[in-house]
């Protein structure tokens, strides 16, 4: 039984040690030699689709969406105003979209129906 055990240890000591040879062999290649990037070739990249955006280029990539009721009356319908502002404050957003509706010809902003973040 002691020379099984004793084997056993010889023969896990053998694995440890050329494990950690070959571990460090490829610690040193990686230290020593520049990272191998692939090549992109410049024909193939045009033929490549590109993912779709979720959003249209022109759109602002923060923000908040902005929906009003709105009127231009005291007792007409109220219409849906919608505006798209790039400021990261909700109480912001509110108060551009207020202006704009304003400026857009309805004097009259009933309440805030919805704000979306973007």
């Amino acid at each position: 039984m002691e020379t099984e055990l004793s084997e056993f240890e010889r023969q896990m000591r053998r694995d440890i040690n050329s494990f950690m040879d070959k571990a460090q062999e490829t610690r040193r290649k990686a230290a020593t030699s520049a990272p191998e990037w692939p090549i992109e070739d410049k024909s193939n990249a045009k033929t490549k689709p590109k993912a779709p955006r979720s959003k249209p280029g022109g759109s602002p990539k923060t923000g908040h969406r902005v929906k009003l009721a709105v009127r231009t009356k005291q007792l007409e319908m109220d219409t849906v105003f919608e505006h798209v502002s790039s400021s990261i404050s909700k109480i912001e957003a509110q108060l551009e979209a207020e202006k704009a509706a304003r400026k857009a010809g309805y004097p009259i902003i009933g309440f805030v129906i919805e704000t979306t973040r973007l």
